[in-house]
């Protein structure tokens, strides 16, 4: 009886005081090499192989269980970062619970959100998720044609009407290093994605290819703000 008692009151202990549903049949993508070591909103490394996440405002902390609705498969994840900046998509989870939901191979899926326990509703937690907002205004709203493009983009003095333009997001010496980054900006909603692959120098360029002269800037603004900054722009020749 008092065996009995005791994995009562250790069951008890073990489970969390409650589970919330936040969110259902909303969209989750995740992220992994390109950012790895990189510092994450609340100021950790960011490690792919933890079970972390992306919210644009849930508190720092703030534990979740994640179900898979294309498979049922589970997790729980800590969130640590801000993001997607994208309309569509609520979480952006690491690696390893990507792995465990097993959504690696189509990239995004649908979800249902819990919430196991509520992180601290700190001052970063507010100031940044404020921040994921006025992003998130930004991209749904638009961008001025005049906007300023971003600070790390190498931009030519000149943009002719009429021209076309690949927007160079990356260069990495391994391929697969390369496609994990273009999966990335593909997840963030960007379009005609190219792999540049040269032999000679053996690095592979990440690009959006063939942007027209009138919406290069636009195109620019919209990857800044979704955090993609390190931009060179080369002109087509075809």
């Amino acid at each position: 009886m008092k065996r009995f008692s005791l994995l009562i009151i250790a069951t008890l202990l073990l489970t969390p005081l409650f589970s919330e549903v936040y969110k259902t049949g909303v969209t989750a993508s995740y992220y992994a090499e390109d950012f790895h070591g990189k510092r994450t909103s609340n100021g950790e490394r960011f490690n792919m192989n933890d079970y972390t996440c992306a919210h644009k405002s849930l508190p720092f902390n703030t534990v979740l269980k994640v179900t898979n609705l294309a498979n049922g498969k589970t997790c729980e994840v800590r969130v640590n970062d801000r993001g997607p900046f994208v309309a569509s998509r609520e979480i952006d989870l690491s690696k390893a619970a990507a792995i465990k939901l097993g959504m690696i191979g189509s990239g995004t899926t649908k979800v249902k959100l819990e919430i196991i326990k509520k992180g601290a509703n700190t001052k970063i937690s507010q100031q940044t998720a404020a921040c994921a907002s006025k992003i998130m205004a930004k991209l749904s709203g638009g961008f001025p044609s005049n906007s300023k493009t971003s600070a790390n983009s190498k931009k030519p003095a000149n943009i002719a009407p009429g021209t076309y333009w690949d927007i160079q997001l990356g260069a990495f010496s391994s391929k697969e290093n390369a496609k994990e980054f273009a999966r990335k900006v593909s997840h963030a909603g960007f379009k005609n994605i190219v792999l540049q692959t040269s032999a000679s120098k053996g690095i592979t360029r990440v690009a959006i290819k063939k942007v027209p002269a009138s919406k290069v800037t636009d195109t620019q603004n919209k990857l800044t703000a979704a955090g993609f900054t390190e931009q060179t722009l080369r002109q087509r020749k075809d």
